[in-house]
């Protein structure tokens, strides 16, 4: 990529960041029609899942994606990773216990569920997006 001109390379990182918002605000549009279609706003609680996932990298990481991918040393990066996870876990598991206590119905689940599918493609993709060798997902 680096033997393309610089107009070229400025195109290319405007359409990567432009399919982000759109992944990131279909997400959203998932996640506020699993509520309203339904007449039913209990599935709102996988925000605070959603916003409480990205704290403890934040937190005990730093911006430093390499240590994510690779083994560490650092005991509070494995206590992100932890926390992290189990976000993640906690971010699936509450639609499905709202939906097997009888909460919500089965369409509002399937739109929380593909909701957090399209989180998950977005952060993957920036990630993915971000790495500088050359081998990106783009």
């Amino acid at each position: 990529m680096s033997d393309l001109p610089r107009r070229m390379r400025a195109c290319l990182q405007s359409g990567k960041l432009a399919m982000l918002a759109i992944l990131v605000s279909g997400g959203i549009v998932l996640q506020i029609l699993a509520c309203a279609l339904y007449n039913n706003w209990w599935p709102m609680l996988t925000v605070l899942m959603y916003v409480l996932l990205p704290m403890p990298l934040i937190f005990f990481a730093g911006f430093d994606t390499s240590s994510l991918y690779s083994e560490s040393t650092s005991g509070w990066i494995d206590a992100a990773k932890f926390m992290t996870g189990a976000s993640t876990v906690g971010s699936i598991a509450i639609p499905v216990i709202l939906k097997h206590s009888g909460v919500i119905g089965w369409g509002a689940l399937a739109m929380e569920l593909s909701s957090f599918f399209v989180f998950a493609l977005s952060i993957l993709c920036y990630l993915g997006s971000n790495e500088d060798d050359g081998y990106t997902m783009f």
